[in-house]
């Protein structure tokens, strides 16, 4: 526990960015390595790199003791390379997760786990005889205003959700475009924007019994902006819309609308500091404010802890990254096949 966790970064776009970012911020944390089979960012400038959402301030890794390869293998390689953090394509999830579980190292993988439930399998099944942790990294739930959610629902602080709508929109990624524009890869806006809130509502409501999905393809090949309804085991009535199929110029939003017996928590974070508000009965409405760092910092830091301790990860697991893949599918079978889909 007293050594840092040395970390070796593969895939150097935007998440990359944003995790160097972010494990500036938590202890115990180093970024030893960076690994690229492209060549890009391996000089660790990402002043051109862009995003969504976090921290948008320029990230130059200072590459003093840090060992910047195209070769995969030279991470695995390196006894003094703890952990992998994969930041790649989801194309290149599986093969980079195995290998890296295979070589003993604790694994952190990008959503969504992969592009297909089958290839997920495969993925659970070398994490769970690996000597090494494995997290998929599912930023929402460590996200202050949703963690807050997640505990108002569990401890039923205002009676039990009547309703709950999720929604997060974007226009197109302007970044990774050779990947996210393949949907056959990427899986459009529904495996890469949308499976956030799929993941969010399982970690709420439990697994969906059914889903019932609309969308439409309309540059990827795959569906790029979906509406789901999700029937869940305690009869609230739960659904949410995803997209990246915005118009140029729209830019990005998240939010959320639920409503309790006592109460509607309405989160959009267009409205910065005062993003969350409560409406209770007899006492009206209010901010809330929730402590804590941004979703991205509170993953990692949650990954590092567990890593250094040797204690496999329960806020978000193996199985959780794979059901989202499993509901996702639903979700994409569903708007294929005009039907509802069981689960």
């Amino acid at each position: 526990m007293s050594q840092p966790l040395n970390i070796g970064i593969v895939g150097l776009g935007f998440m990359a960015a944003t995790h160097i970012r972010a494990y500036r911020q938590v202890e115990g944390a180093r970024v030893a390595a960076i690994c690229n089979p492209s060549g890009r960012h391996l000089d660790g400038d990402f002043t051109n790199v862009a995003g969504n959402v976090g921290a948008t301030d320029p990230v130059k890794l200072d590459l003093t003791g840090v060992k910047a390869t195209k070769d995969f293998a030279d991470l695995l390689s390196d006894p003094d390379i703890h952990a992998i953090d994969i930041c790649a394509p989801t194309k290149a999830h599986q093969e980079l997760a195995i290998a890296a579980l295979r070589a003993g190292k604790h694994v952190l993988c990008e959503k969504p786990l992969a592009r297909t439930t089958a290839v997920a399998r495969e993925i659970v099944a070398e994490a769970a005889k690996s000597k090494g942790i494995f997290m998929p990294a599912m930023c929402l739930r460590f996200w202050p205003e949703w963690a807050w959610l997640k505990q108002a629902v569990t401890d039923g602080r205002y009676g039990k959700v009547l309703a709950a709508r999720f929604r997060r929109v974007a226009e197109p990624p302007g970044w990774g475009k050779n990947t996210f524009f393949n949907g056959a890869e990427s899986g459009g806006g529904l495996f890469d924007v949308h499976i956030h809130d799929t993941d969010f509502v399982q970690f709420c409501f439990g697994r969906p019994r059914s889903v019932f999905a609309t969308g439409y393809v309309k540059f990827s090949g795959a569906i790029d902006h979906v509406v789901t309804q999700y029937e869940v085991a305690s009869g609230a009535i739960v659904h949410a819309e995803g997209t990246w199929a915005m118009s140029p110029g729209f830019g990005f939003n998240m939010s959320y609308t639920v409503n309790f017996e006592r109460a509607t928590a309405d989160y959009d974070i267009a409205r910065g500091k005062e993003s969350l508000r409560v409406a209770e009965e007899g006492q009206g409405s209010k901010v809330v404010t929730c402590e804590g760092v941004d979703g991205y910092v509170g993953e990692l830091k949650y990954f590092v802890e567990c890593a250094r301790a040797g204690k496999a990860p329960t806020v978000v697991n193996a199985q959780d990254g794979l059901a989202s893949v499993e509901i996702c599918e639903a979700e994409e079978r569903s708007v294929n096949e005009r039907c509802i889909v069981a689960l």
